[in-house]
Parts: C-alpha cells; sequence; structure tokens
C-alpha cells in the first residue's frame, strides 16, 4: 500500500533479444543509468529511474513465443512493483524498451499490462525499439532465404512460427503480428497511449533484422547503397545516427583491387565469416582451407542443437497450457473475444434482428472485451520531438545539383541491380506496416554502421568486452537515454 512520503519511480524495463540475456543489454543499462541516474534528472513528480532486466526468458527460453515471453515478462513487471512498494517506493511512470525480437515481447507485454487496468495508477512514457522485426522475418528470392523460412517454423519452435506470421494464434486464426497490429485490439491501443514511440534500425548490414522490418517500411531505400553512393550526415553527437543522406550525383566507381588469388589477394582476405574467425594473413588462409570440413559439422551441429532446443520449448508450452491460469492470460482473453465477434457476425447473417441483440447481451466480461480497454494518448506533455499526428523519420534527404532529391520515405529509390536484395513483402506484412505507421507519436532514427558483415549486435554495443568494434552502437544508447522523457 503506498502513501503519500512514499519515493515516486520510473520503471524501465529491457529486454533481449533471441538466444539472448540480460547481460546483452549491459552497456544499455549503463548508459541509461549513467544520463538519467542522476541527481538532476527527474520525473515530473520527483520520479527516480529504476531500470530491471527480465530474468525469465534467457537462452531458449525465447523460443516459446512472444506471447509466452510476454506473460512472464508482465509477471516479472507485477512482482518488481510489489518489491519496490515493500522498499517505500511507487512506481508512476513506466517506460519499455525491446531489442530485436525483445520488441515484438514488450509490444506484447503492454497489451498485457492494458489488460490489467495497470495504466490507470501508472503513466505509459517511453516505448523504444531496436533491430526488431515489427512485420516479421522477410522472404527474398533466394535460396538461402528459402531455407530459413522453412527450417525457422520448426527449428525455433513457436517463436519461429510467430516470426513467419504461420501461426494461428487467434481464435479465428489470425497469426500475432497480425493481431499486435490491429487498432481494435488491445495490444495497439496500449502501444498508442505511451507519450513517446521509438523505432531505431539499421539502415544497412542487419542480416538479422533488415531496415525494411526493423524500420517499418515497405521499400528499402539503401539496398543499393554501394553501388549507388550515398553521402550520409551522421548526427554530430551521436554517430552512426543519421542526420540525413543523398545519394551521389555519380556513382562511385568500385576500386580495383589486386588481381584474385595473388599474394597481395591472399593478404588481404577476409573470408565471410564471424569477427572472431577474420584473421590476418596466413591463419585466413588456413582458415578457409578448413571451410569445406568445418562448415558441415558446425551446420550438423547447429540443427541438432536448434531441434533439441525447439523439442524442448514445445514440451515447455503443452505444460503451460494445461496450467489452469491459461484461462486468464491475454491470449485466451482475445481469443474468446474474437470467437465471439465472429459468431455473432454469423448470426447476424441468418437473423439481423435476433443476432444484434445477442451480441450486445452477451460481452466479453472476462477481463473486458479488447475494445473497452482503449483510451485516449496521454497527451499531457509535449514538446517539440513528440508529433502528434503522424509518423515522423527522423533523417532527412539533402539534395544537390542534377541529382533527385530522395525525401526518406515518400520518393521511390532507385532500381536496383539485383533482385535478390529486394524481400517479397506479403499482404499481411503490406498491412501492418500501413497500421503501426499511423501510430501516434512514432518517430524513427536510423544507424549507418558501414562497412561490417553484420551491425545486428553493434547497434546495441552487445559485447564491447569481446568485439572493441561494438563500441559504435554507444552513440546510439546514448541517443536513446538523451532523448528519454522522465
Amino acid at each position: 500500500m503506498s502513501t503519500s512520503s512514499d519515493q515516486p519511480v520510473h520503471l524501465l524495463v529491457l529486454v533481449h533479444g533471441m538466444w539472448g540475456n540480460p547481460g546483452h543489454l549491459a552497456e544499455m543499462d549503463r548508459i541509461y543509468n549513467e544520463i538519467r541516474g542522476k541527481e538532476d534528472s527527474i520525473g515530473p513528480s520527483g520520479e527516480r529511474l529504476h531500470t530491471m532486466l527480465p530474468q525469465t526468458n534467457k537462452e531458449a527460453g525465447t523460443y516459446d513465443g512472444v506471447d509466452w515471453c510476454g506473460e512472464r515478462v508482465a509477471e516479472e513487471v507485477l512482482e518488481e512493483v510489489k518489491k519496490l512498494e515493500d522498499e517505500g517506493k511507487t512506481v508512476t511512470r513506466i517506460s519499455v524498451t525491446g531489442y530485436s525480437l525483445g520488441g515484438l515481447i514488450v509490444r506484447y507485454l503492454i497489451g498485457v499490462l492494458h489488460q490489467r487496468k495497470f495504466f490507470e495508477k501508472v503513466t505509459p512514457v517511453n516505448f523504444t525499439t531496436v533491430a526488431t522485426p515489427h512485420i516479421g522475418l522477410l522472404h527474398y528470392p533466394t535460396f538461402r532465404s528459402k531455407v530459413f523460412s522453412t527450417l525457422g517454423t520448426r527449428l525455433l519452435s513457436r517463436t519461429g512460427e510467430q516470426f513467419y506470421a504461420k501461426d494461428k494464434w487467434s481464435a479465428t486464426g489470425r497469426p500475432l503480428l497480425e493481431v499486435m497490429a490491429d487498432p481494435n485490439r488491445v495490444f495497439f491501443q496500449a502501444l498508442a497511449l505511451f507519450h513517446r514511440i521509438r523505432f531505431y534500425a539499421n539502415a544497412v548490414n542487419d542480416m538479422t533484422v533488415p531496415y525494411m522490418t526493423a524500420a517499418v517500411e515497405s521499400e528499402d531505400i539503401f539496398v543499393d547503397h554501394e553501388a549507388d553512393g550515398l553521402d550520409i550526415e551522421y548526427d554530430e553527437n551521436y554517430s552512426p545516427i543519421v542526420r540525413s543522406w543523398s545519394f551521389l550525383d555519380t556513382p562511385l566507381q568500385p576500386t580495383p583491387g589486386p588481381r584474385k588469388f595473388s599474394l597481395e589477394w591472399f593478404r588481404n582476405y577476409k573470408p565471410p565469416l564471424p569477427p572472431f574467425l577474420q584473421k590476418k594473413f596466413p591463419f585466413n588462409i588456413l582458415i578457409l582451407a578448413t571451410i569445406p570440413i568445418l562448415f558441415p559439422t558446425f551446420l550438423t551441429l547447429v540443427v541438432v542443437r536448434l531441434s533439441l532446443d525447439s523439442c524442448s520449448s514445445r514440451s515447455r508450452i503443452r505444460t503451460l497450457e494445461k496450467d489452469e491460469t491459461y484461462r486468464e492470460r491475454l491470449a485466451h482473453v482475445i481469443g474468446e473475444l474474437e470467437k465471439r465477434v465472429e459468431d455473432a457476425v454469423a448470426d447476424y447473417i441468418e437473423d439481423p434482428g435476433d443476432a444484434l441483440t445477442t451480441a450486445t447481451s452477451t460481452s466479453p466480461t472476462n477481463a473486458q472485451s479488447a475494445e473497452t480497454l482503449a483510451a485516449s494518448p496521454d497527451t499531457t506533455e509535449s514538446d517539440d520531438d513528440h508529433p502528434q499526428s503522424k509518423h515522423k523519420c527522423s533523417l532527412t534527404s539533402k539534395s544537390k545539383s542534377k541529382s533527385k532529391s530522395k525525401p526518406t520515405s515518400s520518393s521511390s529509390p532507385k532500381k536496383s541491380k539485383s533482385k535478390s536484395k529486394h524481400p517479397t513483402l506479403t499482404p499481411l506484412q503490406t498491412r501492418i506496416i500501413t497500421s503501426l505507421n499511423t501510430l501516434p507519436n512514432l518517430k524513427k532514427h536510423l544507424a549507418f554502421i558501414n562497412p561490417i558483415m553484420n551491425s545486428h549486435a553493434v547497434i546495441i554495443s552487445r559485447d564491447v568486452t569481446r568485439f572493441p568494434h561494438h563500441e559504435q552502437g554507444r552513440g546510439v544508447l546514448r541517443h536513446m537515454a538523451d532523448g528519454f522523457v522522465m
């Protein structure tokens, strides 16, 4: 029970990604606390920042689906709120940040909290995702993409099915990603309550969560950046955050390199492998020579490990769904709601008059229907960084003489020379893009980390101890922390 003398708290929940653990967000947590944990950084009612990194979805726990992971995090959040109350502190404001899969988990989490009327007493403030597959994983017209999409739904258990929208999450058979982007459902309504919504995405080189799904865009304007040539202006305080960009008047001409298989070529060759395997000459040649042996062995071990983890996950899910408390879970509540709406529509077709009466009298009472849980977004606070109508992108396109101006999201990009670089969006993904871009207070920020093999871990400085190049992501983390509304 809180009293007027309790210390008000602004709770910040940080959620890691697939196969991750809280340690992956250690640098993010450090920078948030370094900038927003200062004595002079307080909320409107004197709130102090308190960060929490949920522990229940470590490593293989992320296989269990966005929904079950979200339910677990919700329980941890409520337990943390209770723990703080016992310490004489009251959570009055809450913010969430999700990295990669964690961004989908926090979108589900806030739906659970909203359904439990959490936001009637606690103000939702900042909602941030970093490199999150908001529209699911993308399909490319390549053999590798087909293999990944086929095996991903099998080897990544429930989460894999949801990544590719192959699940039938709702009672009417809709996948979870579609339900979470539906303005008439509690997830979208909860998201719209947040005063500040930010999507951070890698513009290039994110092999895990590419630009289009992280930035929720229908075109990849940077897909041929190496051939077209880009003039990138970084934010002087937050590099690699992009302030503005433009295509060059004349495309870049490739710099001639040493002749293939010459001694100079071997000296400079870097195999397309993880950083810890990119060695200098002559070790790079030794590693290259062992690839025909190591790759099949490594691939076999990966498939076996994923298969075992997936089987364990499906076993856990069966156990969870047998739990009596499952009927109280948000999945069941929304499933019942959708089934009743569908039944009412069917009844209306047969007997319009009677169906209207039935639908009105049998509206869900279990935690109320998702539609009645909506509330107007909190607009009591405002600043120039909080657009109120449609989404904005933080960067702009610079125009040059004899070159077309390229607004970030409106004009068409140059034609790609390689069809394999362009994903094929499904009608569902297109609908999700349209829906999410109507969110109030949404703004997007892009990081341009180049050259690098995969920028997915770099954008959050996931492991600066083992990989010094991950330090490049600190500018992104500082940008997030400085923009954080207390």
